[in-house]
């Protein structure tokens, strides 16, 4: 019997070695930039002046220095009664000397009392402790209120990214091969 040869193949397979290490990720957000003016509000007030108005007119009346025209009529409204004092006056001398028949000097009276005698006219006003008018007139103050303004500036920062690459390295541990072996051959033949 004859027996059938075979070939025979053995294959060893290719084996690589792969070391790798991750990669190195640093990620940073920073914050926003924030910016913030601010003008702050005003209030202006201007204060326009009173009015301050004094009246001393009474006063000076009262001292016999006021409106001439006010003292002549003051006098003209007198004059009637200083007339009829001064007949009254008159008629008392003559009512005097009429009596000159009696023990006394009507003549001698009558001259003495003609020294003091004289007629007042009151043209001053009257006195008062109220003499002097005092008006004060106040001005509202002009209030102009400026509001203040707020200016915000926000701006995004981008984030900070590094990448630190980590390590491939691909090597062969064993290359592949295939080995065939032929079948023996008897040479005896």
């Amino acid at each position: 019997m004859s027996s059938v040869s075979m070939i025979q193949i053995r294959q060893v397979p290719a084996k690589l070695s792969i070391d790798a290490d991750l990669g190195k990720q640093d990620i940073r957000q920073p914050r926003a930039t924030f910016e913030l003016e601010a003008d702050p509000p005003k209030v202006e007030i201007r204060q326009h002046r009173g009015e301050l108005e004094i009246d001393q007119g009474k006063a000076w009346d009262a001292l016999g220095m006021g409106n001439i025209l006010e003292s002549m009529r003051r006098i003209a409204s007198q004059a009637h009664n200083v007339a009829l004092q001064g007949i009254a006056r008159i008629v008392e001398n003559g009512n005097r000397l009429a009596q000159i028949h009696l023990d006394t000097n009507p003549i001698a009276e009558n001259a003495e009392q003609l020294k003091f005698e004289h007629f007042e006219f009151d043209y001053y006003g009257p006195a008062s402790y109220d003499n002097v008018d005092i008006t004060y007139t106040a001005r509202k103050p002009d209030i102009l209120p400026i509001e203040g303004k707020v200016r915000l500036n926000t701006h995004p920062n981008k984030p900070e990214i590094d990448y630190a690459r980590g390590k491939l390295d691909i090597y062969m541990v064993q290359y592949p091969k295939v080995e065939i072996t032929p079948p023996r051959i008897d040479l005896k033949l």
